[in-house]
């Protein structure tokens, strides 16, 4: 605004009213600042601190809800991020759970999204078992076709080898049957009972907020379920 400003200044056949204001300006340097800092090639006008996230093919603006869900069926952990993918996830996940159950899980499971050589050797550093599969083994898993490197390259990578060697046993895949039993039938009673297919607040902290609640919630009414079934 303020280069455009300078060549208007500069033209001499510029027509009437096309000067900008300095409050004009200022009302613009601040969402500059703000769309410079977070990285980003464009910010939401109504919510900043909101994301545009890939969702089946397409961008969505919001924020990225996760939860983690004990053998018995309660949310354990959750919390609301600004993250595009889920491999950063894992492990601030695994300390959210520590924190609020007071002790650390022995087991994690986790869909491919929650990939990386670093995340299985943060696992092992904590003496937890991880059942998180590579995309590739993920599609091994789905398909029964064997899963080797990526492309012509070998697996090398000890952890990649070890959670490999983990998740093709049998306990291993039952394991992962296991997690999509434990994760998908709560995600999907907070979509469709609950109606939490997008969040009604706006900013990071108000949207955590509305996600807290929502999760509370879940955890009661199954708790009220249990103590009526027994």
């Amino acid at each position: 605004m303020e280069r455009w400003q300078r060549e208007l200044d500069d033209d001499p056949d510029r027509d009437p009213g096309t000067r900008v204001g300095e409050q004009q300006i200022a009302h613009l340097r601040e969402p500059l600042k703000c769309l410079r800092e977070s990285g980003e090639e464009k910010l939401s006008t109504t919510d900043p601190e909101a994301r545009f996230l890939r969702e089946r093919g397409r961008f969505v603006l919001g924020y990225t809800a996760e939860i983690a869900v004990s053998e018995d069926h309660f949310l354990v952990a959750q919390r609301v991020t600004q993250n595009k993918s889920d491999n950063g996830s894992l492990v601030p996940m695994v300390e959210e759970v520590e924190r609020q159950c007071g002790q650390r899980p022995e087991r994690v499971l986790a869909d491919c999204g929650f990939f990386s050589n670093q995340n299985l050797r943060e696992m092992q550093a904590r003496g937890i078992e991880a059942y998180v599969p590579d995309p590739n083994l993920a599609r091994e898993l789905n398909t029964g076709e064997r899963a080797r490197g990526v492309g012509r390259m070998t697996v090398s990578n000890p952890h990649l080898k070890r959670s490999r060697k983990r998740l093709r046993s049998r306990r291993g895949r039952a394991c992962d049957k296991k997690r999509k039993a434990m994760v998908e039938p709560v995600i999907g009673i907070l979509k469709e009972q609950r109606g939490m297919r997008q969040f009604y607040r706006r900013g990071k902290a108000a949207t955590a907020a509305e996600w807290a609640l929502a999760a509370m919630a879940y955890n009661l009414i199954r708790y009220r379920n249990l103590r009526r079934a027994g």
